[in-house]
């Protein structure tokens, strides 16, 4: 008789994809654009600072969030059972997977040593735990934290207008046309024209691989930190380090987002996005020679170098969010600026697949290779001795997570360099590469051909 627990699974997971990608996505889509151009319309004058708020709004939530996600998580997690240390339980290797004979049945386990101990939500002992059992609290978190948005976006969403047609700030009056002002036109253009211009297709690749890029590094960026700095720096990389690093993260996207847009008032969009992208390839550069340095002469100088240069990302990537409603209503007019908005966020969501896509790729390669060179410097029998299985089944192993760098480091000759420090160098090599990709895109922007101009 056939299991139903992998047809339970395989429906829980549908309904995550439904659920929380796309129904949780429209809503997302919706909730964001329509404040960001209600907002460009109440500021004329600083169309930057405007959408600079509302999207501050948007990644501030993320910090809030983050706070609160882990006190859910924690209040509602239950640990999985625990059978003892890894001396005291006989293993049994099967398909790359552990199983502990429990009663005349194979149960299955995994180990978890002292280096996964900070992967945990609520930190435990090392040694052996069964799977399946125990709760990661997600569930709960979801449902509460599901209730608690519905009421305040509710009232949110009744509290604000649109103003009359033809406001403007008391006291304030269009600029005059120069070059400055050459790429913000007096004019509008049409949802179905725009996407007819060269100049919406510019600024979506402008939008997608500036996402791409950031997004992607903040998917790993705890992770980074910890694989490059922890085996060199444990006593100030720790748990709680890399926690308040995460935090960051969403003070820096956050303050990025009203400054980048603030300034882009003053300096131009254009000039703002060439900032982002010729900087941006330089930081991204530099965190593959951090990490190199680090492995050969561990100093907390390259650990400062690492930190300041990933926040500086982080502040051009909300900065770039936050930045494009302006350009667009520069580059189209602010009359269908949210419809035009909405369509160039289809950037923002093929990002969100191409960045973590990307970056788990190549890094997967890059473990592989790592572990693939480890594995060469011990003997298969010392394999077989360390894990229950025979070399050929290194593949199934890694699979299967049983196989990992952490846990090969141990037995290693002296003098072994952890790879951890270099999996991120061909990551960080493409991130810059898409944003070369995206400054040249930049540059090509100019104002929208008369013909497409809306009629008065």
């Amino acid at each position: 008789m056939l299991s139903s627990e992998p047809i339970v699974l395989r429906l829980g997971l549908y309904l995550l994809y439904l659920g929380y990608g796309i129904i949780g996505g429209i809503g997302l889509g919706l909730g964001y654009v329509s404040p960001v151009s209600t907002l460009i319309r109440w500021f004329p004058d600083r169309r930057g600072m405007a959408t600079g708020m509302a999207i501050m709004g948007f990644g501030g939530g993320a910090m809030i969030a983050k706070v609160s996600i882990d006190r859910l998580l924690a209040k509602f997690y239950k640990a999985p059972e625990y059978l003892g240390s890894l001396d005291s339980v006989k293993l049994v290797t099967e398909g790359g997977r552990r199983f502990v004979d429990i009663a005349g049945n194979l149960t299955e386990v995994v180990v978890v040593t002292a280096n996964d101990i900070a992967k945990m939500i609520v930190p435990g002992d090392t040694g052996v735990y069964i799977v399946g059992t125990g709760s990661s609290g997600a569930a709960q978190t979801f449902l509460f934290l599901g209730i608690v948005y519905f009421l305040i976006m509710t009232i949110a969403a009744f509290s604000y207008r649109v103003p009359a047609e033809g406001w403007k700030p008391e006291g304030w009056t269009p600029p005059k046309d120069s070059k400055k002002t050459r790429l913000i036109t007096k004019n509008n253009v049409h949802i179905d024209q725009a996407l007819k211009t060269p100049q919406f297709y510019f600024l979506w690749i402008v939008l997608c691989f500036n996402v791409s890029a950031g997004i992607g590094v903040i998917g790993v960026a705890k992770t980074m930190m910890i694989e490059i700095f922890q085996p060199s720096l444990p006593a100030i990389v720790t748990a709680g380090f890399a926690g308040t690093y995460v935090l960051m993260i969403s003070v820096f996207n956050m303050v990025g987002r009203i400054f980048w847009a603030s300034m882009s008032d003053f300096i131009g969009r254009k000039t703002t996005y060439f900032i982002f992208f010729s900087l941006g390839i330089l930081l991204y550069l530099s965190i593959p020679f951090t990490a190199k340095a680090m492995s050969v002469d561990p100093t907390v100088t390259y650990l400062i170098m690492f930190y300041a240069a990933s926040m500086i990302i982080f502040t051009m990537y909300g900065g770039g969010f936050a930045t494009i409603p302006a350009y667009l209503a520069d580059i189209f007019g602010t009359k269908y600026v949210g419809g035009i908005h909405g369509r160039l966020l289809t950037a923002w969501s093929t990002a969100g697949v191409l960045g973590p896509v990307a970056i788990t790729q190549l890094r997967q390669k890059s473990v592989d290779d790592a572990i693939a060179d480890l594995v060469s410097k011990i003997t298969p029998e010392k394999f077989q001795e360390i894990y229950g299985a025979p070399l050929e089944n290194l593949s199934l192993l890694v699979q299967q997570k049983t196989v990992t760098i952490s846990n090969l480091m141990p037995y290693m000759p002296e003098g072994t360099i952890n790879p951890s420090t270099t999996l991120y160098n061909s990551t960080m090599f493409a991130m810059a590469g898409l944003l070369a990709i995206a400054f040249v895109s930049n540059l090509l922007i100019g104002p929208v051909d008369k013909k497409h101009h809306m009629k008065e």
